[in-house]
């Protein structure tokens, strides 16, 4: 039995990863955070399959010591300070966990096992400023906020560890991958939660920031298999994750409000202060080297996205499909 450990595993990531790998027959363990309060929401159906063991990105010595007692085949890095907006507010935080915090991982699995394979999440907001378009593993980065900027330096600190010691380690250049279990904080949750309220009458209008804002967004249950396709390759090697197809923050909230019926014009404000220091207007992934190379796929099109989000968050307030 392949034995994986994911830390971020109570995110929306974390959470499809471990379903993914249970199904192919893994023991899975967790890194879970101490905390006064926990939320295990997301892998609550779970549970009774996993191992969850107390580690921290912040300190290097629970990072050994929950490799060398769980004894990890791979290690999937999910966690991360992931709201690009907070990473403004508190930036050393972010560059802790989403920068040093992979440095230590990957120095953890140095010091106590160097064949494990190690996946770390990089992330499209790498790209900020956009050389070119679409974007590919060869684009040049130019990230526009403090987790751009941390999640650089995860990317490039895992190709050093893999070029300097040999490690088998994979980013994953994931674009915007959504799910009903991605948090209300993020654009795409905030309309399908807003759209459902709206029509259920719990709220009367929807404030959004940017509504230009272009995105490629996929279905978060198809990347994570991008994620584990990685590992299994004979070689490591770094994957834009992405469905090729560009989006409007609009189009999103246009299509969320007609699955309930309620025309977007109708209920939604637009915010200026809600708008980034500074903007990333567009991203589009080119997947080729994923498909080609690990035989991914994304099964769930943006329609079926947004429809999925909709109606999961009209039955969880309690109005099923309308």
């Amino acid at each position: 039995m392949p034995r994986a450990l994911i830390t971020g595993i109570t995110g929306q990531d974390g959470s499809y990863l471990a379903e993914l790998l249970l199904a192919k027959g893994y023991a899975v363990a967790g890194v879970v955070r101490r905390a006064s309060t926990e939320s295990f929401e997301r892998i609550e159906h779970l549970r009774d399959r996993l191992t969850l063991v107390q580690a921290d990105l912040l300190d290097q010595l629970s990072l050994i010591d929950v490799i060398e007692k769980t004894q990890p085949d791979e290690i999937y890095n999910l966690a991360a300070m992931s709201f690009v907006p907070t990473s403004w507010q508190q930036p050393v935080l972010t560059a802790e966990f989403d920068a040093i915090g992979v440095t230590r991982l990957l120095e953890a699995i140095r010091l106590v096992n160097r064949r494990v394979r190690f996946y770390q999440a990089s992330s499209s907001e790498m790209f900020g400023k956009v050389r070119e378009v679409p974007q590919t593993e060869a684009t040049p980065f130019h990230p526009r906020s403090p987790y751009g900027v941390a999640k650089v330096y995860g990317h490039f600190i895992t190709v050093n560890y893999r070029e300097s010691y040999g490690l088998f380690a994979c980013s994953g250049i994931l674009f915007n991958h959504e799910s009903p279990r991605r948090g209300r904080e993020f654009v795409t949750r905030k309309i399908s939660d807003g759209v459902a309220r709206i029509k259920l009458g719990l709220a009367r209008e929807l404030t959004l920031g940017n509504l230009d804002a272009e995105r490629d967004w996929g279905f978060a249950g198809d990347y994570v298999d991008a994620m584990w396709r990685m590992l299994q390759q004979p070689e490591p090697g770094d994957y834009v994750v992405a469905t090729g197809e560009t989006h409007s923050v609009r189009d999103f909230a246009t299509l969320a409000f007609a699955r309930a019926g309620l025309a977007w014009r109708d209920c939604v404000r637009e915010d200026p202060t809600l708008r980034r220091p500074a903007e990333v207007d567009q991203l589009i992934g080119d997947s080729t080297l994923a498909r080609t190379t690990l035989g991914w796929q994304p099964a769930v099109s943006f329609q079926g996205l947004v429809d999925m989000m909709v109606d999961a968050d009209l039955a969880a307030l309690g109005g099923g499909r309308r």
